[in-house]
């Protein structure tokens, strides 16, 4: 608890040791009346007296809208009838009310909340002095950092000397860690877990990681949903009108009794418009709503997917057609050795890492992927003079042997006749030569994420009802790549413009059925993610502008994310229904028997608190949606 809920805490135990007292002197037949009365007032005033002070200052700055100045007029015309245990118990229920509600949103709050932890407030600087911790903030790009065992990275970089293992959860939501060594890129806000490793950072602090996490988050807060909204504007316009209609319940029929001779019984109408007034409050729907929200954007934070506003949860939850690029979305967006065909004698181990060494110093993704594949050495003194063609290939001396890795047009400049062979869409062969022989054939291709077929199966059977591709791969690529996914239908030779006009095609032919979502991961993704009714970016691979033209992004480009997103915005939608559902059934059926004088102070406490108490329990399951 936070020291203003404790503060509270004590109020409310003062105040109910003092009701219940006063309650039992009651019941035993104290006969000093004014004694009880007294007592009752104090356990009222030590339970309401901060709710009695903002009506007043409510009343001041002319907002006469909010359920304090509901509560305050009920109450205190409910000591003013002498109903002095009544107006003690309104006061002392509404405060448990608020405090059970306050604890809920604080814990939503700190699920959210948790993820500043990311952001470190130190960073080990490295200068020619030795090691000075400075704010994060001051460190530019191009600095060396050093990060210890157990200490969060503070800042995107690249390790330059060091090996560890790092906990990416916070970030990315994976479970499993990674393994860390120099030349690979680590993100501000995971934890290096074993080895001690010096960083060259890539990004300012602002721009790193961790605080584009914080701001999406901090974003979300700021977005309501129509549900939201809706229930903003009901408060607004409601309060008003059980105001008038409590004041025409206290004079009309009074004043129609006088006029027809009969006992106008003003007392007994004044106390049914005091408990209209108790039983109107809105707090379940004003409070309950935005928790729910609130709790299912914290839910999918913890799970490695960020929403960036309440009002996409909608969206998401109605999305019934499902575009998605290809590179980085569909597939891994890198090349990867798929198969080795060894000649000449030589086996697929030694063709691999011949080629990976002969590779080690080139950029390109072809000769990365064969490099990943091996790990050689970053400095490998065996290999010498090595020659990038551009175009063909590379040549380099490795171990005193020649070694050329390339294309047929590499081979044939060598002098090495290859003959043509089948390759599937999206492949690529690298031949290998040694000493003017050719040693083999790797092939490399754009591999399919392993569980993007699965996730498309999974958004099919929770109601999505048509999935796209748009790409500018050749169409062999593009439709072996849909084939494998199960995606419905393909757009192939796209230019970035073309996605966009392509994008509108698909969601003219199919208006009013369903949202479109969007998702992809690249700069030529960000105006169709932007026009999007749904902008989904995969985060780990993805580009800045494709993150900051998203509505929802996914950390670690975990293709079962979509349907797990999916199925939390639709669950936190359905609650929030629920809520609203319960409480205006409820509120309507008192606010009936209130009018009607059936119903009296005690059952407008319970349409008040215990419908604020149900639906701020029911809310709270918005952040407890498991996978």
């Amino acid at each position: 608890m936070t020291g203003k809920q404790k503060k509270m805490l004590i109020r409310i135990i003062v105040s109910a040791v003092l009701f219940a007292f006063a309650l039992i002197a009651s019941f035993a037949g104290f006969p000093y009346k004014r004694v009880l009365a007294g007592v009752f007032v104090a356990s009222y005033l030590a339970a309401g007296f901060d709710v009695l002070i903002k009506a007043v200052k409510g009343i001041v700055k002319g907002q006469l809208v909010d359920e304090n100045f509901l509560m305050a007029v009920a109450s205190v015309g409910a000591i003013a009838l002498g109903d002095f245990a009544e107006a003690a118990a309104v006061m002392l229920f509404y405060q448990v009310g608020e405090l059970f509600q306050s604890v809920a949103v604080g814990k939503s709050r700190r699920s959210i909340a948790a993820l500043v932890d990311i952001r470190p407030d130190i960073a080990n600087l490295v200068t020619d002095e030795g090691i000075i911790e400075v704010d994060p903030s001051e460190v530019g790009i191009g600095s060396v950092i050093l990060v210890n065992p157990g200490e969060r990275i503070p800042i995107d970089g690249v390790i330059v000397d060091g090996s560890t293992t790092v906990d990416t959860c916070a970030v990315t939501g994976e479970s499993l860690p990674r393994d860390g060594a120099p030349g690979d890129e680590v993100f501000s806000g995971c934890v290096n877990l074993t080895g001690a490793v010096r960083i060259r950072t890539t990004k300012e602090f602002g721009e790193s990681t961790a605080s584009k996490i914080l701001e999406l988050v901090e974003e979300s807060g700021m977005r309501k949903s129509r549900s939201e909204a809706l229930i903003t504007k009901f408060a607004r316009i409601y309060t008003p009108v059980v105001c008038s209609l409590a004041v025409i319940l206290a004079a009309a029929p009074p004043v129609f009794l006088k006029l027809t001779g009969n006992d106008p019984a003003i007392g007994d109408y004044l106390r049914r418009a005091f408990t209209f007034l108790v039983i109107s409050c809105p707090c379940a729907l004003v409070i309950s709503v935005p928790l729910t929200f609130f709790g299912g954007v914290g839910c999918a934070s913890r799970k490695g997917i960020l929403v960036k506003g309440s009002n996409y949860f909608e969206a998401l939850a109605e999305t019934k057609h499902f575009v998605f690029d290809k590179t980085g979305t569909l597939t891994e967006g890198k090349f990867k050795v798929t198969s080795v065909e060894p000649a000449g004698g030589f086996t697929k181990e030694e063709i691999l890492d011949l080629a990976a060494r002969a590779e080690m110093g080139t950029r390109h993704p072809v000769g990365v992927s064969i490099r990943e594949e091996r790990s050689p050495l970053k400095n490998d003194p065996a290999v010498r003079d090595i020659q990038e063609m551009p175009g063909f290939g590379v040549v380099a001396e490795v171990d005193g042997r020649r070694v050329a890795a390339g294309n047929a047009k590499l081979m044939t400049a060598e002098g090495i006749v290859t003959d043509p062979v089948p390759v599937e869409a999206g492949e690529m062969s690298v031949w290998v030569a040694v000493d003017g022989k050719l040693a083999g054939r790797i092939t490399v291709s754009d591999t399919v994420k392993d569980k993007a077929a699965a996730a498309i199966k999974k958004l099919r059977s929770s109601g999505v009802t048509r999935t796209y591709m748009l790409t500018g791969d050749k169409r062999d690529s593009a439709e072996k790549i849909a084939a494998v996914t199960g995606i419905d239908e393909v757009k192939y030779d796209l230019l970035p413009s073309d996605k966009l006009e392509e994008f509108e095609r698909i969601r003219k032919e199919h208006p009013g059925k369903g949202k479109f979502a969007y998702t992809g991961d690249g700069i030529n993704d960000a105006p169709v993610l932007a026009l999007a009714d749904v902008g989904i970016a995969m985060g780990a691979m993805g580009t800045d502008a494709a993150i900051e033209a998203a509505d929802v992004v996914i950390m670690d480009d975990d293709m079962m994310k979509l349907p797990l997103a999916v199925r939390i915005a639709r669950r936190t939608l359905l609650i929030s229904k629920e809520n609203i559902t319960l409480a205006l059934l409820v509120k309507l059926v008192c606010l009936v028997l209130g009018a009607a004088g059936i119903a009296g102070m005690w059952l407008a406490i319970f349409a008040d608190v215990g419908v604020m108490i149900l639906a701020v329990l029911n809310a709270t399951r918005a952040m407890r949606i498991k996978e």
